[in-house]
């Protein structure tokens, strides 16, 4: 199964201000993704310190890994990119000769 790198951003105009609210919308943020951790979909997850975004390591079809992403709209944003593991570069390197 193929490997997806996303990046994603929580969309700023919709973080509230109010630190009571800020806490449930993380708080259902860190819950889906569980959810999606226990369906073995994503298999890393975080986020970088400061900021209002991170990354995840997800594994599926494109089908389950746009299915996946959509759930986040309008909230999250997603630059997704197919992982390459060391094995397929070296294939690649392997046709260069």
């Amino acid at each position: 199964m193929a490997r997806y790198l996303s990046l994603w951003e929580v969309d700023p105009s919709r973080v509230p201000i109010s630190p009571q609210e800020k806490a449930a919308g993380w708080s259902l943020l860190t819950n889906m993704v569980k959810e999606d951790m226990k369906k073995g979909i994503i298999k890393d997850w975080g986020a970088f310190v400061g900021e209002i975004n991170g990354y995840s390591v997800a594994e599926g079809t494109e089908v389950e890994i746009g299915e996946m992403n959509v759930r986040y709209a309008p909230f999250v944003r997603f630059k997704v990119y197919a992982i390459s593991p060391l094995r397929d570069v070296e294939k690649v390197i392997k046709s260069l000769s």
